[in-house]
């Protein structure tokens, strides 16, 4: 596969238009592609005005701005957008229809060498990949939101992409100065929305069922646990019709495990999208909401710890990744000072599975039965670094 060079981004929202720039800055030409002039337009704008900010902030220099902008060409064809493109990135809406249209086309018209990603956070790769006659070409990118800021890609196998598609996406990663997981296998959410998947639903059944309020919630996630942003306020940062929409994948995905709380459909219904609509959990139109720090003790942190140690077994148990890439996922994608391996070691693995017995005997739900991985470490007694054993070696 000879060098890449020329690059297609479809979609010019959020994420495409910050990929586009992510890519122009690495200095690779960039075709973007949209549905409308204005659309591209728009995009443009804002990707001048933030390399206008990278320039204000000294990380690069205020003449680099008109010459990363002159890699950047705009259309509204796709065929002609990917014609000589070596690698191609969807970043339209999340609807598996559309994507499979554009995959078709995308596949028709770009040379026979080019890889396509997709950047879904939560669709099968392996589905959009059967769009095209180049299944093993198809491969997940999934940047995170804003992508000229965050350092997180997770780079998807589907069941038809090749390892060589896999490492030329991973390298292409680590040219954009990005970090990128592997993630093995095409499971709904990847890495990181499946590990936060289980963590929002496990402070929204707390909420839902009484037994906390959200300010209690938050202030132990972000005071005790040093989350930078609490639960309820992440989730209305993300969008709570984003979060509504994937714990429905996830659902279908995971049956009873991933069983979605019903906390989130009425402001959904409501329109109260969380922080674009200036009110969802929280009342935003005064700015980011303040969370008391005297409420940290009144929720076992424990609890978000047990899911997503849980949950991340899961994904260790069926192969989908290691426990070093799921920490750096959740460290780089969510800002988490520890990953939920390290979180398990460090707390010690007997103790989560413990809290997670507890939970299950207290509630008979299913997000809470131990993953059979965990079961297996404390038999072996690797508990973490109390025994010099856990999901790491200690010397």
């Amino acid at each position: 596969m000879e060098k890449l060079q020329k690059m297609a981004v479809i979609g010019s929202g959020t994420m495409g238009h910050g990929i586009s720039q992510v890519l122009a800055m690495s200095g690779y030409e960039v075709t973007m592609i949209d549905i409308s002039d204005e659309i591209l337009k728009k995009a443009m704008e804002k990707i001048k005005w933030s390399l206008q900010k990278f320039a204000e902030k000294r990380r690069i220099k205020p003449e680099d701005v008109e010459t990363i902008l002159s890699r950047i060409k705009t259309t509204t064809s796709v065929e002609e957008g990917v014609k000589d493109a070596d690698f191609v990135i969807e970043a339209v809406p999340e609807k598996m229809d559309l994507k499979k249209q554009i995959f078709s086309k995308a596949d028709k018209a770009a040379p026979k060498h080019a890889i396509l990603a997709t950047n879904t956070s939560s669709l099968s790769i392996t589905e959009i990949s059967e769009a095209t006659e180049r299944p093993d070409k198809v491969v997940g990118m999934h940047f995170f939101n804003p992508p000229q800021l965050m350092p997180l890609v997770e780079v998807i196998k589907g069941e038809h992409t090749s390892d060589e598609t896999v490492n030329i996406t991973v390298e292409l990663a680590k040219k954009l100065g990005k970090t990128p997981v592997v993630c093995r296998k095409d499971t709904r959410g990847f890495i990181v929305n499946r590990i936060l998947g289980a963590v929002f639903n496990e402070a929204f059944w707390a909420v839902y069922n009484k037994e906390v309020t959200m300010e209690e919630v938050d202030s132990a996630v972000k005071y005790k646990a040093g989350f930078p942003m609490g639960i309820f306020e992440l989730a209305d940062y993300v969008g709570l019709d984003v979060l509504y929409y994937v714990s429905k994948v996830m659902e279908e995905a995971f049956g009873d495990i991933a069983k979605p709380c019903p906390i989130v459909e009425p402001l959904v219904k409501e329109g109260k999208l969380g922080q674009k609509t200036g009110q969802g959990f929280y009342d935003w139109s005064k700015g980011r909401p303040r969370i008391p720090f005297h409420l940290a003790d009144n929720f076992d942190i424990m609890r978000i710890y047990a899911v997503a140690v849980n949950e991340a077994a899961r994904l260790i148990y069926d192969d989908v990744a290691d426990p070093e890439d799921i920490d750096t996922a959740m460290k780089f994608g969510t800002g988490w000072p520890s990953g939920p391996c390290e979180i398990a070691d460090r707390e010690g693995i007997d103790v989560i599975v413990n809290k997670l017995k507890e939970l299950y005997e207290k509630t008979g739900e299913a997000r809470y039965k131990p993953c059979p991985l965990l079961e297996e470490y404390v038999s072996k007694n690797w508990l973490g670094r109390k025994t010099g054993r856990g999901f790491y070696k200690y010397g």
